[in-house]
């Protein structure tokens, strides 16, 4: 594995390449089949309760929206 160099706060090669790859994707023309298998996750499965459980979860460590926000 090659060694990789510390580029400070962030990592701008990975971001680049995480754009790049990003923009391919969406100009694939992959994007509208992956949106319809993702929701298919949100019907009545297992794996809707697991995300539901999961989202109750997080939001039980809120300590609700920040008033800044709403200025």
């Amino acid at each position: 594995m090659a060694e990789q160099r510390n580029e400070g706060e962030g990592n701008q090669t990975a971001a680049r390449a995480f754009n790049r790859d990003q923009k391919r994707f969406a100009e694939s023309g992959k994007v509208g089949p992956a949106a319809r298998e993702a929701e298919k996750s949100l019907d009545n499965t297992e794996e809707a309760r697991h995300l539901k459980q999961a989202e109750r979860v997080g939001k039980s460590h809120s300590h609700g929206e920040d008033p800044a926000v709403k200025r």
